[in-house]
């Protein structure tokens, strides 16, 4: 990638772009190895998103975006413009829920289409992989500014999360994340407590690590404890990132979110999603259109094929809930806040 948008720390990088192939940190072995996969077409790059070696809304999106590219890079030549567009198609199966997954390609396909030669379309694709990613860097640095716009502490003060929505998860610097950061930098944070985030455990293996790493205090839980967090006074601020964001303004994001902004409502704590403006998908109406994943039950049964529940029990998976906008105090992007978002204020900065 490019130079950075800012002199403030991005935080670990979670991809590295060499032009002819891209590498890509492990996140399931975290924290234990940082490894790094090596990606030379589009096809590997899709195994890498399905396989969740790559996850975070944004870094799927940019991931995808640089698969576009390395399909022009190793089309045979002849019919280079059915190879591009087959690779398309296999990376948009990966992930049926994160819409920066399919406004990524779309981006990328706009670039195609305009391209009249296979070197045309491997330089510009290429350029325009690496544009994006630094878009999403920069708008992650523009949205912590709103984000501290709406919060406006005048004192420290201690936030909630959950999942894992930093560096590790964007192009860098983060979203929810990010937001911690800048809050980090003004020295206006007290402490962030990461939820564990089941079944992946991004919260304990990503969260916790990137924050020690970053020397940002952070206290690790059970999922099961925020409740009894908020209860004890401790947190001002729940926040939160995104997969896809409707019209309405409800949000699907990883599961565990909407028990968090239904305790925080019952709390008086506030509830902030922070995602970049291509997470908004405004052709739906509202949550229940969204596509929410399943994956299979081993997941829940095992940790890393450590057995937890009896080897047949049915299993009940979903890797997202939706948060209804009526329990959100703000959504955030780069392009501005929403507070107590509905139709009328999504539509009033998203159209």
């Amino acid at each position: 990638m490019a130079g950075r948008s800012s002199n403030r720390s991005i935080g670990t990088v979670a991809m590295r772009w060499h032009g002819d192939r891209l590498e890509l940190l492990d996140q399931r072995l975290l924290p234990a190895e940082e490894h790094w996969i090596v990606a030379d077409g589009a096809s590997a790059v899709a195994q890498c998103i399905t396989d969740m070696v790559v996850r975070g809304a944004p870094a799927i999106g940019i991931s995808a975006a640089y698969g576009v590219a390395l399909a022009a890079r190793h089309a045979g030549g002849g019919d280079w413009q059915a190879e591009i567009k087959q690779a398309i198609r296999v990376l948009a199966k990966s992930r049926p829920t994160a819409v920066n997954l399919f406004w990524a390609l779309e981006r990328m396909e706009k670039v195609f289409h305009a391209c009249h030669s296979l070197d045309e379309a491997t330089d510009r694709l290429a350029a325009e992989a690496v544009r994006l990613h630094e878009d999403d860097l920069a708008a992650n640095l523009a949205m912590a500014d709103f984000a501290l716009e709406v919060m406006n502490p005048d004192k420290p003060v201690a936030v909630l999360t959950h999942c894992n929505t930093g560096a590790l998860a964007t192009g860098g610097y983060g979203t929810a994340l990010g937001v911690i950061r800048r809050l980090h930098e003004e020295k206006l944070l007290k402490r962030v407590y990461a939820d564990e985030t089941r079944p992946w455990l991004q919260g304990s293996r990503l969260t916790a690590w990137e924050l020690t790493r970053d020397h940002i205090p952070v206290t690790l839980n059970a999922d099961g404890a925020a409740a009894a967090i908020m209860a004890s006074g401790k947190v001002k601020w729940i926040v939160v990132g995104a997969d896809r964001i409707t019209a309405n303004g409800d949000v699907a994001n990883k599961i565990g979110t909407y028990n968090l902004a239904v305790l925080a409502r019952h709390h008086k704590i506030g509830f902030m999603v922070v995602a970049p403006s291509s997470t908004v998908d405004m052709s739906l109406e509202s949550g229940k259109d969204i596509p929410i994943e399943e994956r299979e039950g081993t997941e829940v049964r095992e940790i890393r094929g450590i057995p937890l529940a009896p080897a047949g029990v049915q299993v009940f998976n979903p890797v997202f809930d939706v948060t209804p906008a009526s329990l959100i105090d703000a959504i955030v992007t780069e392009k501005g806040a929403v507070r107590n978002p509905n139709i009328t204020g999504m539509r009033a900065l998203f159209t």
